[in-house]
């Protein structure tokens, strides 16, 4: 009995999409090849989304799971598996979509509530598996209806919470679910609507301005707010104006505000009253008239020397009667002048500053704009320096000046003068600076600068200003007579020189053997220095070099030269003397030994002995003769 596994189908009937609520029948069947005509059990497994749905046994090659009422639950993948005489195949997964949601229901926890409060609801897709979206609704006559929505991933409700504003008061509420199947959303029907009455805990505010809402600056103005509540306990009312809270009550019905009506005050007041997250507001519009316009003060002149005149004058357009004053604005408090529309006085730098004047009619007080007055006392003689102190300057390095006057009012205009051009100018409290990046060698033009305000006196100017040009060392020479190779105890002459710098120089002379020693130092007010080393020794041997360096500050080093001490020519006598003569005489003796062997003998022994007595002691003879 052979038999095996052609194919396993899965289908549904009557289709893959079905309705919500009809009959649905998932079919399996296994299509098998036998050797013989034989009975063969087969047992049958469906699994919807990997879970066991169905399983039954039987002699045929088909199994049906019958569903009476389709719901969307329903919607998956299924698969089926055969399993025969110890042989199993399974059919491909089937994807049905049960089309059409069940109804929501929705439920609310009050159907009354108070403006403030919040209407706690819940839905539910009985039928439904998550995950599920929740959109809830809050429905008011004449009004777009507001939406809220919630994902829920792993329930099928959701609760939400709706606050109840101002204005509330019968509400109705509904909800619908959606779900996603296969990248496409699904909606379900709407809710049942669920009414909810709204009740006031408090009505709007009243707000009145006594005597009324169009007043002029001075009256007194009284702002009434109030309302009619139900429970005190909580009840706040605030009045506001710009958002800036005037006055405000807890557990009252009334709130009164009074103040002297000004111009300031025109504007719109809000009323509001709150009682935990209700709130209501009414607003009134308040119009002030003028009593009388802003004082003008007016002066004699704006800009004026120290010791002159000022006179000012405070006044208003079209109105006489006021009680005038007039001050000078400072950072500590205004300063208080006169009780009159007139001030005349004679200044001095002090009474520099901005000027007001003050008008006051029934309470009410008005401020002119300020004034401003300049005292200026004349600019000093100014002096003109170098900003590093000496009046000198490096050749090549920038040159910084410095224009100060010590009296003056600022702001002070410095101009600075190189010869008679023009440089620069600048305007400064007290000084000014220049810098100068054009500096030549030989440059005569002298610097000046003048300096002014807005004085009457004018223009003063500094001193001429002369600067010395210093122009760095530059190539450093050196030499020595005699040169090279120098006898001991002579006299020896070294020169340093340079090609070019400003005078004084500074010369310093070194000799070097296993270190550096200065030998000679020097300042001249001249290009080059004379060293003369009066008695040269074996210990002045060694590499000689110089160096010199000016106010530059900037060392130049010459090339170096070798010096030699050698022995004198005395020195090669004495030497001569004590070592030369010796050796002569000897080899002189042993000849005259040689020449006597071949005489005789006693001659030569007594001549021997009257030489050696003698110790040549006598003066020589030009006829005598010395062999060697």
């Amino acid at each position: 009995q052979v038999f095996t596994f052609n194919t396993v189908e899965i289908k549904v009937q009557p289709s893959v999409k079905v309705k919500n609520g009809a009959p649905m029948s998932i079919v399996c069947h296994a299509d098998i090849s036998k050797s013989t005509d034989f009975q063969l059990k087969h047992n049958f497994t469906i699994f919807k989304d990997g879970k066991l749905v169905f399983m039954t046994v039987s002699d045929k090659q088909d199994a049906q799971y019958e569903i009476s009422m389709a719901r969307s639950s329903d919607t998956g993948e299924y698969e089926c598996t055969v399993e025969a005489g110890g042989k199993t195949k399974s059919s491909n997964s089937l994807h049905v979509w049960v089309t059409g949601m069940t109804k929501p229901i929705l439920t609310a926890e009050k159907k009354e509530v108070l403006e403030g409060e919040v209407v706690k609801l819940r839905c539910e897709l009985p039928e439904e598996v998550p995950p599920l979206h929740f959109f809830f609704r809050k429905i008011k006559m004449n009004s777009t209806p507001k939406e809220k929505h919630v994902f829920e991933p792993y329930r099928n409700f959701s609760v939400v919470e709706f606050s109840v504003e101002e204005g509330d008061n019968i509400l109705q509420f509904d909800c619908f679910g959606r779900r996603n199947v296969k990248l496409e959303f699904e909606s379900s029907v709407h809710s049942n609507k669920t009414l909810v009455t709204v009740r006031e805990p408090f009505i709007k505010p009243t707000l009145n301005a006594k005597p009324s809402s169009n007043v002029t600056e001075g009256d007194r103005i009284q702002f009434e707010c109030s309302t009619v509540v139900a429970r005190m306990r909580g009840i706040e009312i605030i009045l506001q104006k710009n958002k800036t809270i005037l006055n405000s009550v807890r557990d009252e019905r009334l709130l009164k505000y009074s103040a002297v009506a000004t111009l300031e005050d025109s504007g719109e007041y809000l009323c509001k009253v709150e009682q935990g997250r209700a709130s209501k507001t009414t607003k009134l519009n308040v119009v002030v008239s003028e009593l009388f316009p802003k004082p003008i003060l007016a002066a004699s002149m704006s800009k004026l020397d120290e010791n002159k005149e000022l006179t000012l004058n405070c006044s208003i357009s079209v109105f006489r009667k006021a009680n005038f004053s007039i001050l000078r604005k400072n950072s500590n408090g205004d300063v208080w002048l006169t009780n009159s529309r007139n001030l005349t006085m004679r200044v001095n730098v002090n009474d520099t500053g901005s000027y007001i004047c003050k008008a006051e009619v029934k309470g009410i007080v008005k401020e002119s704009k300020p004034v401003r007055i300049n005292v200026y006392a004349p600019v000093s003689k100014p002096t003109l320096s170098v900003v590093s102190g000496l009046p000198e300057v490096v050749l090549g390095k920038p040159l910084r000046l410095i224009c100060h006057s010590v009296m003056g009012t600022p702001p002070i205009t410095f101009t600075f003068y190189k010869g008679n051009e023009v440089k620069k100018r600048v305007t400064n409290d007290t000084y000014a600076t220049f810098l100068d990046e054009n500096i030549r060698q030989n440059d005569k033009r002298g610097y000046k600068c003048d300096a002014r305000n807005n004085h009457s006196s004018g223009m003063k100017t500094s001193n001429i200003l002369n600067i010395t040009v210093i122009v760095p060392i530059r190539n450093a020479s050196f030499g020595s007579i005699p040169y090279g190779e120098v006898e001991d105890g002579s006299e020896t002459a070294f020169l340093c020189s340079v090609k070019e710098g400003s005078w004084p120089i500074h010369f310093r002379i070194f000799r070097k053997t296993d270190r550096e020693v200065l030998v000679f130092e020097k300042s001249e007010n001249a290009d080059r220095v004379i060293w003369h080393k009066k008695t040269m020794n074996r210990q002045d041997t060694g590499t000689y070099y110089c160096m010199a360096s000016n106010k530059a500050n900037v060392d130049v080093k010459s090339h170096p030269i070798t010096i030699s001490v050698i022995l004198a020519a005395w020195q090669k006598g004495v030497i001569a003397t004590f070592v030369l003569i010796p050796i002569a005489g000897a080899v002189t003796l042993t000849l005259w030994w040689f020449l006597c062997k071949k005489k005789k003998g006693n001659e030569c022994s007594a001549l021997a002995t009257n030489l050696t007595s003698e110790k040549l002691t006598r003066q020589h003879n030009d006829g005598d003769y010395y062999s060697g």
